[in-house]
């Protein structure tokens, strides 16, 4: 059996588990390295189908530093319904520094205090990805080399919960972005190319979600 019949399969098995359980909306998880733009996309999902946004987005990292949760996401596609909780997590990384802060005429003292409270979302993101999710939207910057420490850890985690996966590579309206490196780091799962911020192509992002988690 080849790469993608060994896709499909996975991509079968774990949709079965996943929908077994009951019938409430499935909580899925947007995940990823700091500014790969998942408020963004948690925004343009949840503007595009409840005409609210989640929560306020930054070129200064760390900006989400707590889990924000939009209920009852309604996606229609094909003349089907695909209900979710969207939740927004904080970018997961090894390390936060209080001097990246610094760099963006941020005070020592505030610096300090996001530093610790982004420090603590990344443990927070990290019990829900263990605990609280049932599918991951997982959000990686195009532009960004992909082959790193914490995306191949929680790849692993997602991976060894069984639980249904989309990549999503974003920014590519940027000139850096190069999609074939997202898809040659994770080609057992698949990448699909989208700008949330420009909303390209974002209706092959809705078809996925509605295969993927309905």
């Amino acid at each position: 059996m080849g790469l993608l019949g060994s896709l499909r399969n996975s991509i079968s098995r774990v949709a079965d588990a996943f929908f077994e359980s009951n019938g409430e909306p499935k909580r899925i998880g947007i995940y990823g390295p700091p500014n790969a733009g998942k408020t963004t996309l948690a925004n343009r999902i949840a503007r595009d189908w409840t005409g609210d946004a989640i929560g306020p987005e930054s070129q200064i990292p760390h900006e989400t530093r707590r889990a924000r949760r939009k209920e009852n996401v309604e996606i229609e596609r094909n003349g089907q319904t695909v209900t979710i909780d969207i939740v927004d997590t904080p970018g997961v990384t090894t390390k936060v520094d209080y001097t990246e802060f610094l760099d963006h005429d941020i005070e020592k003292d505030e610096a300090v205090r996001r530093s610790r409270e982004a420090t603590e979302g990344v443990a927070e993101a990290m019990h829900w990805l263990r605990e609280d999710v049932d599918g991951v939207i997982y959000v990686l910057d195009s532009a960004e080399d992909p082959f790193t420490q914490v995306n191949t850890m929680l790849i692993g985690i997602i991976e060894s919960r069984d639980l249904p996966v989309l990549i999503f590579a974003n920014k590519i309206d940027l000139d850096e972005a190069q999609i074939s490196r997202i898809e040659n780091a994770f080609p057992q799962h698949e990448t699909v190319p989208l700008s949330a911020l420009e909303g390209d192509n974002m209706d092959e992002v809705y078809d996925k979600i509605a295969a993927y988690f309905g």
